[in-house]
């Protein structure tokens, strides 16, 4: 070998060590696999109970009537956001929370739809629990707005173009 060639760095010397505790802190990302993979299996549950709820729609449509073919059809479109909500999970706050009022949302119509016959037999609703379910809503609501809000404030101001300053 030349003096030239020895003098050269190899290209190990140039990548930064990583210590043993940048090590465990990125390794932990792996303690995350249990929980996604019961995610996945939530995922898989939703998707049946959604099947099963379509079969019964599908195999008894002529025997109920239109308010019970509408609540079926909101049951599933409330599976279909909470499956939506587990794979949004990794996104942003606001978007997740916007998914948590949709559906407590579609909840809350198929109680207002119920509640023509609040405390007869044929609903599980009473008057204080409709009550709860507004506030509840409610809260949503302003919880998001928040969360909006606080996420506005954290952004850094936007700088204005200079063709946009000569006006």
């Amino acid at each position: 070998m030349t003096s030239e060639a020895q003098d050269m760095p190899t290209r190990r010397d140039k990548s930064p060590r990583i210590g043993v505790f940048a090590r465990l802190i990125f390794g932990s990302r792996w303690l995350q696999l249990p929980l996604y993979v019961g995610l996945i299996v939530a995922q898989a549950i939703y998707v049946l109970l959604f099947l099963k709820e379509l079969w019964h729609l599908t195999v008894d449509w002529y025997d109920v009537n239109e308010q019970q073919i509408m609540l079926t059809v909101l049951g599933l479109i409330d599976v279909v956001m909470i499956s939506n909500l587990l794979v949004m999970v990794i996104a942003l706050k606001s978007k997740l929370a916007m998914a948590i009022i949709g559906i407590s949302s579609i909840s809350l119509l198929r109680t207002f739809i119920e509640a023509g016959h609040l405390g007869s037999a044929r609903t599980g609703y009473t008057e204080t629990g409709v009550l709860w379910q507004v506030l509840i809503h409610i809260t949503f609501i302003l919880s998001a707005i928040g969360i909006a809000w606080v996420d506005r404030l954290s952004e850094p101001p936007h700088r204005k173009e200079p063709h946009q300053q000569a006006g």
